[in-house]
């Protein structure tokens, strides 16, 4: 019969980094959270063979004491929490105290540190295999730490933690103030794991990219790579908006940062606040590698705020694309659980739904000030091209941007003094009469001689005086020179040529106006003559119960009738052809997973749409000078007028530079 046995201390440091030591990327990520809760400025990151042969993270931190070095490396030692109120709160990146066990144990470890309270720093390595050069006993380590401090039978029984035969010892180093981390031959001692490491390059890829999210999150600090001897960057701190810009783009592509509007809102409640860069919903991606959220100063990956940051942009991305976004999430710390993961990597939150609305109706919300006088009249572009909603950060950046807020602890959040997010003022239009100029586009004149007389009536209705193709001082989509091919409006503003695609910015008004009419009424349901019966859970059938109100407020009408058993009665009549046992099912999964489901909204705007598409301009319709205005004074009015229902761009504008760049003009 086989007995239990309590596992040696090695063993099990090897059992943890099974979880903790994934890749060498893993090593990256927690050497380098380290160096930021010590309070780092500047960090370097030194790579070889792509992490496999070396990784070196030398900081100027707050160090590490000499008689403190051993106690480093033993499990669950941390200076970070120390009771389970700290732990409810956690403030710092790292807390468990198991990163660098489990590193040392497979690999070959060197940890250097001075305080600068000490008169030199100190050198510590450990080894994970059995079979060493030097044996350090507790006694050599005793006279060593001695000679410098008077704690030296604090390190002797410190090392006595951990397998003496397996300590090298600690012994004086001239490195400057702050730490340095040494990794070498990660998995040398574990052949298996070994053989599933990628080629170098890969590997190299992976670190590259855990550095550059930690530059994105810590703005206040500067970084630097190194691979193979090769400086590849050197970022240094950003405290203005336009140097904090400048690292997005390094980090991003200059393509994201040159289509991203800066975005900041908070509220009283629970200290949530959010600020970061959004990309416009034309500049999309294939997959979701361009959406980060760092939460409290932490990367994160949550499927809550995946969820609602999904359906802030689920009328304007193309289908099978994927928004781009770099947010900065502030939260209390109370509220939020980090000790679910072994990487730390997702969260869980005390009141979802509370975090699902904010960041869904903040993103929608900033979706929603798009508009093309915030996009061609009052942007202004940094030293970088770089173009930025609302406000020209060069002229007037904000001190410390996000450096104070993004740092974790229970003041993070608040904005910075005297800062408010850029409103964008709706126009006042000049051209009168252009509900009637907006009806005729989907109804054409039924003669040639209507047509004309009915453009000469449009034609009387427009102003002369606000009719200016010289300069289109007036507007920023300018006035309307032609309508190309019956598809294309080509208008001219003061910066040069504005192209617009009739058909989509006019079902995109269309959609708009249907889901005003169709939020400020009632929602109209369909009795059912047969009712549906769905066989749930009980816990689901629970869940139901609570949100039994906001279902019928959308026309899904339910009835409990038994423990398990719903009955569908009624649905919404623009849904009567849907599947209603399916969407329950759906909107129950949601709720169960995310606390809150606007399925049943999502399918009654999906009518909506195609309602849209169907009623709006089609193309080779040809278009009078007078309907032309009226539609380009629409789309300046009209929320989300960028994109069309189904996420394709409506306008897109042709500065005068660029046209002359296409014919050598200048040279």
């Amino acid at each position: 019969m086989p007995t239990i046995n309590q596992l040696p201390d090695h063993l099990i440091n090897q059992i943890a980094a099974g979880e903790v030591v994934e890749r060498p990327s893993s090593v990256v990520k927690e050497l380098l959270e380290n160096s930021l809760d010590a309070g780092a400025t500047s960090i370097r990151l030194e790579l070889r063979r792509g992490g496999l042969e070396l990784i070196r993270v030398s900081d100027d931190g707050c160090g590490i004491k000499g008689q403190e070095l051993p106690l480093a490396l033993s499990r669950h030692a941390t200076s970070k929490i120390n009771s389970l109120e700290d732990l409810q709160q956690v403030a710092s990146l790292g807390f468990r105290g198991e990163a660098l066990p489990s590193i040392a144990s497979v690999s070959r470890l060197v940890l250097k540190s001075h305080t600068g309270d000490e008169p030199h720093g100190w050198s510590y390595e450990y080894r994970g295999d059995s079979t060493v050069a030097e044996v350090a006993t507790a006694e050599s380590t005793e006279a060593v730490v001695a000679d410098s401090s008077t704690q030296h039978s604090q390190a002797s029984d410190t090392a006595g933690v951990l397998e003496l035969e397996r300590v090298v010892g600690i012994v004086p180093d001239a490195i400057r103030e702050g730490s340095v981390v040494e990794v070498h031959d990660l998995f040398f001692n574990v052949p298996a794991r070994r053989k599933f490491m990628r080629a170098e390059r890969t590997e190299f890829k992976h670190c590259e990219n855990i550095i550059k999210k930690m530059a994105m999150a810590k703005f206040d600090c500067a970084f630097e790579l190194v691979h193979n001897g090769k400086l590849l960057f050197r970022w240094p701190v950003a405290s203005r908006r336009v140097e904090q810009e400048q690292r997005i783009a390094k980090a991003c592509g200059a393509g994201f940062m040159e289509s991203a509007f800066y975005v900041e809102t908070e509220t009283s409640i629970n200290g949530l606040s959010l600020c970061g860069w959004l990309a416009k919903p034309t500049f999309t991606r294939s997959q979701s590698d361009m959406q980060f959220v760092f939460l409290n100063g932490r990367a994160v990956r949550d499927k809550v705020i995946t969820h609602a940051i999904r359906q802030a942009f689920s009328d304007h991305v193309y289908h099978q694309r994927f928004a781009a976004y770099v947010l900065y999430l502030a939260i209390d710390p109370q509220l939020v659980d980090v000790n679910v993961h072994p990487g730390k990597l997702e969260v869980r939150f005390r009141d979802s739904r509370m975090l699902h609305n904010f960041l869904r109706k903040s993103v929608a919300d900033a979706l929603a000030e798009l508009s093309p006088a915030g996009e061609l009249g009052s942007n202004g572009a940094t030293s970088e091209g770089f173009i930025t909603a609302g406000s020209d950060s060069q002229q007037n950046p904000p001190n410390d941007l996000p450096a104070a807020r993004l740092s974790a602890g229970a003041g993070a959040g608040r904005s910075p003094s005297g800062y408010q997010p850029p409103r964008q003022n709706r126009l006042t239009l000049g051209i009168r009469d252009e509900r009637a100029l907006m009806q005729q586009l989907a109804n054409p004149p039924s003669s040639p001689d209507s047509e004309s007389a009915h453009t000469e009536q449009l034609l009387e209705s427009v102003p002369s005086a606000d009719f200016d193709p010289e300069t289109g001082e007036e507007y920023p989509l300018g006035f309307a020179l032609a309508h190309l091919h019956g598809v294309y409006v080509l208008a001219q503003n003061r910066d040069g040529l504005i192209v617009v695609d009739a058909h989509a910015a006019h079902e995109r008004i269309t959609y708009e106006a249907l889901k005003k009419q169709h939020t400020e009424g009632e929602v109209v349901s369909q009795p059912l003559l047969i009712p549906v019966q769905v066989v749930v859970s009980e816990g689901e059938a629970d869940v139901f119960e609570s949100t039994e109100a906001m279902c019928s407020e959308l026309g899904l009408k339910i009835q409990r009738r038994g423990p398990a058993m719903l009955e569908i009665i009624a649905v919404p009549a623009m849904l009567k052809n849907a599947d209603s046992a399916a969407l329950l099912r759906d909107v129950l999964s949601d709720i169960c997973e995310l606390g809150s489901s606007e399925r049943i909204r999502e399918e009654l705007f999906a009518v909506l749409s195609t309602m849209a598409c169907h009623g709006s301009v089609r193309a080779n319709r040809q278009l009078s000078i007078a309907e032309m205005n009226a539609l380009l004074r629409a789309i300046e009015q009209t929320e989300h007028s960028g994109q069309c229902n189904h996420g394709r761009p409506t306008w897109v504008a042709l500065p005068l530079a660029d046209l002359d760049k296409r014919f050598l003009r200048g040279r």
